[in-house]
């Protein structure tokens, strides 16, 4: 791809807004940008949220999660969508339509269900909703490990051989494929097991000890739609991702943001 070209790849966020400014839309957008992408995006829903926690959600709209659709698709030469917070079925199904209507192709979606201050994002009614409608119209799922076990309706994975089989019954759900992250397991790696129509790989990286770790799951999933709008490969682009978040991680102790769980450092490559 020609440089001219990459500077024009688009990717949309359809997620919720995160009013402290470390996950959700924010943070996607952040991370197209710092990515060379250009970022829109249709919110689904406002938080009232800091490093310390979620105090309120005001949900958008179906009908308006519709209507930002229309109004991005229709005129934007969009290469790939990240899907994050959905909180009620509604939502999903107002996404899921338009998906449709758009035919749209590249589609990352991070299943979010509770933030990282353990205040939860998606009502559980909505699980079921979330697994029938969206996951067989992704190209790729990027579920943590609480987050497969809860599709699955099974105990969270405490192996990696377990990992990956959750991967597999997931990928049997329809997507074409699932990365599993490991940032909840233990140990001196964090391994994300990706599991598609190929087979099984293995992205190993050093764990960051930090406690600024807000937004990790909608900085990565975004990451690896800004490779995808920018046409690499699946698994170039989850290499690609996967080392910008370590480094944004491995960065992040040089902000000052909040008093909880702050941001990962998404232009660390720009800030001195």
């Amino acid at each position: 791809m020609t440089d001219a070209a990459a500077q024009s790849a688009i990717a949309v966020t359809i997620a919720g807004s995160d009013s402290g400014g470390g996950a959700g839309i924010q943070a996607d957008i952040k991370t197209f940008s710092a990515l060379g992408v250009y970022g829109a995006s249709v919110i689904t829903a406002l938080t009232a949220q800091n490093t310390l926690g979620v105090t309120g959600i005001h949900d958008v709209p179906p009908a308006f999660i519709t209507q930002q659709i229309e109004a991005v698709y229709s005129d934007l030469d969009v290469a790939a969508t990240k899907i994050g917070m959905l909180s009620r079925p509604e939502a999903i199904l107002a996404v899921a339509s338009g998906l449709d209507r758009h035919q749209v192709a590249n589609v990352v979606l991070d299943p979010v269900m509770v933030a990282a201050s353990g205040d939860r994002l998606l009502v559980p009614e909505a699980i079921a909703t979330l697994r029938a409608e969206l996951l067989p119209r992704a190209r790729l799922i990027t579920p943590n490990l609480p987050e497969a076990a809860a599709l699955l309706d099974e105990p969270q994975a405490t192996s990696l051989d377990e990992v990956r089989a959750q991967a597999e019954r997931l990928l049997a759900l329809g997507p074409k494929a699932v990365l599993v992250k490991g940032g909840h397991s233990e140990g001196p790696e964090s391994v994300d097991v990706l599991v598609d129509a190929d087979g099984v790989h293995e992205f190993r990286g050093p764990r960051i000890n930090t406690q600024n770790t807000h937004g990790t799951g909608c900085t990565l999933s975004s990451a690896i739609a800004a490779g995808l709008a920018k046409g690499e490969d699946l698994r170039t682009s989850v290499q690609a991702a996967k080392h910008y978040l370590s480094r944004a991680l491995a960065r992040s102790d040089e902000l000052h943001i909040g008093h909880g769980h702050g941001p990962v450092h998404h232009f660390h490559a720009f800030w001195s």
